[in-house]
């Protein structure tokens, strides 16, 4: 699949697609709102079971003691974490449905880097065009079209 100024080329379909308030960029930062450029590898999903169907054979249920490390200081950087967790992260489960399908690339994984930024996800978007602090967001009938034809290993391609 490829990131495009046209949207996200996959499986012979473009959908629409947000990417970063910060751009695009060759020279990724924690909290730079940026999306790596680069070819990046899925390598898990992530789901709300409450909220859907297991969307592929390998996607894993997000709990609700489920956090995601973004602070550089974490032995953790980088990965799926549960509470309590004594530096900063985000909430997997959230109330609002963003969250609801991630799938999991693999920057600055499994080899994290501080400071390089964590956490690219693919996921649904807030509304059309609204900007993500680095992810790529999707209409949810597309992430779940998309989630169920990919595989681990598959590759994001951001031109």
């Amino acid at each position: 699949m490829a990131l495009t100024p046209m949207g996200l080329r996959f499986g012979g379909r473009m959908f629409p697609c947000s990417s970063g308030r910060g751009g695009l960029t060759e020279n990724k930062r924690e909290g730079d709102g940026a999306t790596p450029r680069g070819v990046h590898r899925i390598v898990g999903m992530l789901y709300r079971a409450d909220r859907m169907v297991r969307p592929n054979g390998w996607a894993v249920r997000i709990g609700p003691r489920d956090l995601w490390s973004d602070d550089a200081r974490d032995p953790d950087y980088n990965s799926l974490v549960r509470v309590p967790h004594g530096f900063s992260h985000e909430h997997l489960r959230r109330s609002d449905p963003l969250y609801d399908l991630v799938l999991l690339t693999d920057w600055n994984w499994p080899d994290t880097q501080p400071g390089l930024g964590s956490a690219i996800f693919m996921h649904q978007w807030r509304c059309p065009g609204y900007p993500t602090e680095g992810c790529i967001a999707l209409r949810r009938d597309h992430l779940r079209w998309i989630s169920g034809r990919i595989s681990k290993e598959t590759r994001l391609i951001v031109l």
